[in-house]
């Protein structure tokens, strides 16, 4: 989402709540799936969006993206998914375009189920990828997995965005700063904001306490050259100012107090399940 400079108190969410999120994130993430299947040269953005809009059809639950309309104004988002190519950081629309050797592809769906929301990204190289290209996504999951790694461990959230900032730019790339993660539960943006970076403004009037009940879209968009973009005419698009490549994965998160809960990891995957100890299943019983 785009960067705002009111932030509000979240609304802490009950391990029944983040559970029905939970359902919505499997969904999200079987999605995602779907996408990596596809996401192969010759195939086109648009029939990637159309296979996730029947899934989503399929299991009665609503796409987030298709309508939105960011504000007051402005055109309501065409597609169910947000793909982007190469230079283009995040909301790209779906079109004709085949998929080409060497492309980074950036899919980014959520969806409502059961009055839940989830939301999630990943990016993808179609075929064979040139080396700097593969690197750029092997940091941007690595700056993911360090928020996932240490939002269980700081008090507050600063402590973990500067540590994100830090990864990303050590390894000598850079991270945007005009668009952030979000609170999400029973809408998708919801408080606080969650940027990926860590300033002075975010120190004095940004920052929020990390707590047990807390559920964040986690979204960092890491840039091969600069961290400043643009907006398409097409009023959704946005690409990077000096047109080198941008790489955006995402993961919802929550915080319980048995650790932390990846919402939308996939079926299988150990950090979608939360371990209450023996201990305290038989204590609230």
């Amino acid at each position: 989402m785009l960067r705002r400079d009111i932030q509000t108190p979240p609304e802490l969410k009950s391990l029944s709540d983040i559970g029905l999120m939970r359902e919505a994130g499997k969904l999200v993430a079987r999605a995602l799936r779907i996408c990596r299947e596809m996401a192969k040269p010759g195939t086109r953005t648009a029939d990637i969006n159309e296979a996730v809009e029947s899934l989503f059809q399929s299991h009665n639950a609503t796409p987030l993206f298709k309508g939105y309309v960011p504000g007051a104004t402005g055109a309501a988002f065409p597609a169910v998914t947000c793909l982007s190519l190469n230079e283009q950081v995040v909301h790209g629309i779906p079109n004709a375009r085949p998929l080409r050797e060497g492309d980074l592809l950036k899919v980014d769906t959520a969806c409502r189920l059961n009055g839940w929301c989830a939301d999630a990204a990943i990016t993808l190289a179609i075929g064979e990828v040139r080396s700097e290209r593969k690197r750029l996504i092997q940091v941007a999951e690595e700056v993911l997995n360090v928020a996932i790694l240490e939002i269980g461990r700081r008090r507050w959230w600063s402590e973990v965005a500067v540590r994100m900032q830090r990864h990303a730019e050590e390894a000598g790339f850079s991270v945007v700063e005009q668009y952030v993660g979000h609170g999400i539960g029973r809408d998708m943006h919801e408080s606080p904001q969650v940027p990926n970076f860590a300033n002075k403004d975010l120190q004095k009037r940004g920052d929020f306490r990390l707590e047990p009940g807390l559920v964040l879209a986690v979204e960092p968009m890491v840039n091969m050259g600069r961290s400043d973009v643009r907006t398409l005419d097409d009023e959704w698009t946005v690409v990077t100012q000096d047109g080198l490549p941008s790489v955006h994965v995402e993961h919802t998160l929550a915080i319980t107090p048995y650790g932390v809960l990846v919402v939308t990891a996939d079926e299988g995957d150990p950090r979608g399940e939360v371990r209450i100890p023996q201990a305290t299943k038989l204590a609230s019983v």
